[in-house]
């Protein structure tokens, strides 16, 4: 079948536009098939850091990965130095004041006073009290708000200062344990922790299997 002139050029344009539509297409399945599993919501995996062969350099780069979290408000609200606990995303001291006491608050004023096990919304306006069983502040000498990552991750890895736990126990508990988890599900009106537990526990693992190495001032 012989086309006039006029159709054998949009047929020629038609076939033009489809051919390169599908280049763009083909790119683009390309690029979400090259960066699928190297991060989940913000933070990297552990198979973000494969390529890195050297083990004290893949423990270090994971670690630094690792600090997103710890540094986060959810988790540094509760990992104070100080007498009590921060809130909200700018870390403010927490309103009403309390004090730290045994971590579980003043007997006057103890956590579990306003923080029930588990996360309640305000019934009159936007925003919930968060909880956890049992809801309290992080030992002393688990502070971490002002620490750099090297002496966060020397503290962590301190027996003295982590309740004698072995490192290899912080898989278990950044992974799987209920109270790191809340960081994920912390309840309407606060900002998750990038990633999720499921992630952090994985490169947890990695940063163990490389070694453990803590980064370099």
């Amino acid at each position: 079948m012989r086309h006039s002139p006029a159709l054998r050029s949009l047929l020629f344009i038609s076939a033009l536009v489809m051919a390169l539509v599908g280049c763009d297409s083909a790119d683009t399945e390309k690029k979400v098939s090259d960066d699928r599993g190297l991060s989940v919501n913000g933070l990297k995996t552990a198979r973000a850091f494969e390529k890195i062969t050297n083990d004290q350099q893949r423990a270090s780069a994971i670690f630094g990965e690792m600090t997103k979290v710890f540094y986060h408000p959810r988790c540094a609200n509760c990992h104070t130095g100080t007498n009590g606990p921060t809130q909200g995303d700018e870390m403010h001291p927490h309103n009403p004041p309390v004090i730290r006491g045994a971590g579980m608050g003043a007997d006057a004023m103890s956590c579990d006073a306003c923080h029930g096990t588990g996360n309640v919304a305000f019934a009159t306006m936007n925003g919930s009290i968060p909880g956890g069983e049992p809801w309290m502040l992080a030992p002393a000498s688990m502070g971490w708000q002002d620490k750099t990552a090297a002496e966060l991750c020397a503290q962590i890895k301190d027996a003295e200062s982590n309740g004698g736990s072995r490192v290899e126990d912080l898989i278990d508990h950044l992974g799987q344990d209920h109270l790191p988890g809340w960081a994920w599900a912390p309840g309407e009106g606060r900002t998750p922790a990038p990633g999720n537990q499921t992630t952090f526990g994985a490169l947890t693992a990695a940063w163990v299997a490389a070694g453990a190495h803590c980064p370099v001032e």
